[in-house]
């Protein structure tokens, strides 16, 4: 695996990034709520060797990255991300999100329409939270993320590989990336409590189905399928989504968790690389 660079890059705020150099088409990826950028480091690797420049950043709040109080709404969020491509020097770069990731990458889309070669919406970008959860309070108390401060990292850890059992040993570290570990082996959240929520409420807020139509750019949208119940509210935001965007490919994870740049690195850089030659981003 090729080991990225770590650095910041002043965009008003400093956001970290991991970066693999490269003289082929760049890429720029983001993380879901409450992760962090090593999660990609599968995906960059395999992209990095192909000769691919690559950029995977902790979005504000998240990992290394500054964490103000305020800015989590998707304007300034997708502000952060022009002005990082822009900072960068990088020229019409592919752009993929995972979870809520995706729907920065909807929202960037929508907001700075061909500032980008291709979107990827990675298991996120079509999340419609309202079609679900009808009012805020029941959103925040069934998605409020658990209680984790205090908990040892090698628990943490274990809890990790008991419930991803295929998944690589990076994975899991990269995982717990989510978390700063403290001096007496406990961990706790990078992400706050209160700005989990602020994130929360402005993607229950937003509603993808009219900003697919706003979005120029060839899209690639990849599903994980593994859960009856889950997969059944997912599909038809799925569906949506491919009737509102100009130009996209659906590509169905079966069996794969939400991770799946995570589970299935090599399959997710190989269905990039198509995109590439001879798909919607050609």
């Amino acid at each position: 695996m090729i080991e990225p660079v770590s650095r910041w890059v002043d965009v008003g705020l400093k956001l970290h990034v991991r970066e693999w150099a490269g003289e082929g088409q760049p890429f720029v990826l983001l993380h879901g709520l409450a992760s962090n950028s090593l999660t990609w480091l599968g995906v960059g690797s395999l992209l990095a060797q192909a000769g691919h420049h690559v950029i995977a950043v902790d979005q504000r709040g998240h990992g290394l990255s500054d964490k103000p109080d305020s800015g989590y709404d998707f304007d300034t969020v997708t502000d952060d991300l022009r002005r990082l491509i822009e900072a960068l020097g990088l020229q019409r770069p592919i752009v993929a999100g995972q979870s809520w990731g995706g729907n920065v990458v909807l929202a960037f889309g929508a907001r700075h329409a061909g500032v980008a070669r291709g979107l990827a919406f990675v298991d996120g970008g079509f999340l419609h939270l309202r079609s679900r959860f009808t009012d805020w309070e029941t959103t925040a108390q069934q998605l409020r993320p658990p209680p984790l401060t205090g908990t040892p990292r090698a628990t943490l850890k274990s809890w990790i590989a008991q419930g991803h059992p295929d998944w690589e040993e990076w994975g899991a570290e990269a995982t717990l990336g989510n978390f700063e570990t403290l001096a007496d082996g406990t961990i706790r959240p990078y992400l706050t409590l209160e700005r989990h929520l602020l994130i929360l409420r402005s993607l229950w807020e937003q509603n993808p189905v009219p900003l697919f139509p706003q979005v120029r750019e060839g899209v690639l949208v990849c599903v994980a399928l593994n859960n009856p119940e889950r997969d059944a509210h997912f599909i038809p935001q799925v569906e949506a989504a491919e009737r509102g965007l100009a130009r996209c490919h659906v590509e169905w994870f079966q069996n794969t968790d939400h991770d799946i740049h995570v589970q299935r690195p090599a399959a997710l850089t190989a269905l990039f690389q198509t995109m590439l030659t001879e798909g919607v981003w050609a």
